[in-house]
């Protein structure tokens, strides 16, 4: 039971990340703490430079599962700077005060200060929602996959009215590609741009 409450504290700002930052569980392991601006009070800032996929040992040059490369959708060298609101900020903080960060700078590392492994998010997800959800609610899709808090924060920030370059930049997606996969969520938002549409249309008469 301890073990599992560690690794669920270990892992607890890793999900934060992918849920007000939307970040790709590549990018959440590479996240470095001087790719980290986290001011004491009001909005920070994460720049990420790269991504940490894991790939077969077979078509890497090192023995490590987890090849370093630039951010995905992006050319080479390219950075994306994503603003995190003051929740994420306070996590963030108080992570690094209790875990410290790896001898490279990672924020999350295993005890060995090796790069986090895929199974090891998705297995104490899994548990997580054990824990957090009803029976009938553990069967059904609902958050079934730790890269679900991403589609879960990029659906947020449509719905609360920011536009699409906005969200895509943000995402690292195109605005292409945010508008055909999120087509659902932005339908859903119809009656909200109905109703901002008429207010408008009300103040120019």
């Amino acid at each position: 039971m301890a073990a599992r409450q560690d690794s669920e504290s270990l892992l607890m700002a890793l999900y934060a990340c992918m849920y007000f930052a939307a970040l790709r569980p590549a990018e959440a392991v590479a996240l470095r703490q001087q790719d980290c601006h986290l001011p004491e009070t009001g909005w920070g800032r994460l720049t990420l430079e790269t991504s940490r996929p894991e790939v077969n040992r077979r078509w890497t040059d090192t023995a490590s599962a987890h090849e370093e490369r630039g951010l995905k959708h992006r050319p080479a060298q390219e950075s994306r700077r994503v603003p995190i609101p003051p929740e994420l900020v306070g996590i963030l903080r108080a992570h690094v005060g209790a875990f410290g960060v790896a001898a490279d700078g990672r924020i999350f590392s295993s005890e060995r200060g090796h790069v986090i492994a895929s199974t090891a998010i998705s297995d104490v997800w899994a548990e997580a929602r054990t824990l957090a959800l009803t029976p009938e609610q553990v069967a059904s899709p609902l958050a079934g996959r730790p890269y679900d808090l991403r589609h879960a924060a990029v659906s947020l920030w449509l719905n609360a009215g920011v536009p699409a370059p906005e969200v895509a930049e943000r995402a690292g997606h195109s605005v292409e590609v945010l508008l055909r996969v999120y087509a659902k969520c932005l339908d859903d938002g119809q009656d909200l741009a109905n109703a901002r549409i008429e207010a408008a249309l009300q103040l120019g008469r």
